[in-house]
Order: structure tokens, then sequence, then C-alpha cells
């Protein structure tokens, strides 16, 4: 036997968020749910909740649900943002730790959240300074275990959110992995679904503590999530 951890995720439409969803379907030792501003079509055999609401109503969803884990893969980009930093910094940056507030405030043990490669509160680049600024601030917040995971470029389907830049990236992106050894590794490129299953992996994690994740992290986690039916 084995107990069953109730995890909420939040950013169910993003790429990242549908990958936790299908990698969620069958498995008996987690209960999902999924807070979302619009419909999300769930795949088949899904047995999870789907709550549709405002993001102001998403703390309420956690007093209700009380899960002890969060997985954040909220995120917008400079293309959806009309790239306006008021409006990128709203996201990325204001509701990621609106959210994390609203964690802490029902209880909820360990949170896990998608940052970047290069994150850094320092940066020069408004997105990475911007990401490590939201990293910065998490990680003094008061959860029994926080893991923030930077991975580069995402590689999988998008549907109609087509980027040239990243679509040329993802087509060379396991080419390009090959040259990136060492201090560069952290820089490769990662299938969506290995950072999904991490992020399942550490979600039920107990150890306490902070934790970041590049992409040698991120696949060892990645790898270390019990198969489907799996003692």
């Amino acid at each position: 036997m084995f107990d069953v951890e109730r995890i909420a995720l939040v950013g169910a439409t993003g790429l990242i968020g549908r990958k936790v969803i299908d990698i969620s379907v069958g498995r008996e030792d987690l209960r999902l749910t999924a807070l979302a501003r619009r419909e999300v079509k769930l795949p088949e055999g899904a047995k999870m909740e789907l709550f549709v609401a405002d993001p102001a109503k998403w703390g309420e969803v956690f007093e209700a649900i009380r899960p002890v884990s969060v997985i954040c893969a909220l995120g917008t980009t400079w293309r959806k943002s009309g790239k306006e930093e008021a409006a990128f910094r709203a996201v990325d940056h204001d509701l990621v730790l609106k959210i994390a507030r609203a964690a802490i405030n029902a209880d909820v043990k360990r949170f896990v959240a998608i940052s970047s490669v290069g994150a850094d509160a320092l940066s020069k680049n408004f997105y990475l300074k911007t990401k490590g600024e939201t990293d910065r601030e998490l990680m003094h917040m008061k959860f029994d275990r926080l893991d923030i995971l930077r991975p580069g470029l995402l590689r999988g389907f998008r549907g109609m959110d087509l980027r040239p830049a990243e679509q040329v990236g993802q087509m060379l992106g396991p080419v390009a992995n090959l040259a990136m050894h060492g201090g560069l590794k952290r820089y490769r490129s990662i299938p969506a679904d290995t950072v999904a299953k991490a992020c399942l992996a550490l979600a039920m994690r107990k150890a306490r503590g902070r934790f970041r994740h590049e992409y040698e992290a991120i696949v060892k986690a990645a790898n270390s999530l019990p198969a489907i039916g799996a003692d």
C-alpha cells in the first residue's frame, strides 16, 4: 500500500501543465486537482477534478481541497504579454507569488515552481531578472519543501502557439545538446514531459528543504517517478 498524495496544479493550460495531467492518468499514488482560468480538455481516462475560476478564487480552492503539494506551472511569453514588461511581470512574478502565498495560507507543505535556466535577480535581461526575482522571493517563503525547476528550451507540441524561433530551436535542440558539456549542460533543451515527470516526482518527496534543479537534476528527478503499477 502507498499514501495517495493530494496535488494541486495551477497553470493547467500551458505546455508543462498539460503534460502533468497526461502523465497523471492511471496513477493510483496521487490525486490531482487542476485549477485554470478556462476549460481544459482532459485526456481519456483522467480521474481528476478541474476547477475553472478567476485566479483570485484559487486560494479558496486550496482551502477546500487541502492539497499537500502545489505544482505551479504558470507563465506567459513575451509575445502573449503584448511585449509589455508590466503584463509579463504580472503573471511570471506577481501571480506566481500570489498563488504561493495562498498555498501557505491553506497549509500546503510542498511547492514546485517552473522557472528558467539563467534566472538571476541581478540580470540585465528583463525576462531572466523577473524569473530570478520570483525565485528569490519563493525561497523566503515558509514551505516545508520548495523545488524550483530551471529548464532550458522546452521541447513539445504547443498547439497553435507558433513561435518561429522556438520551432527552429526544437528541431535543432537534440543535436545542439550533444555539443553542450560541463557548465553548458544546464542550457540543454529538454522534453516537456521530462519536466512534468520531475514536477510530479518532486511534489511527492517528503524531505524538507529548498532546492533548485537544472538540466541534470531535472532528468534525475523525472527518472525517479515510479512507473504506473510499481510497488
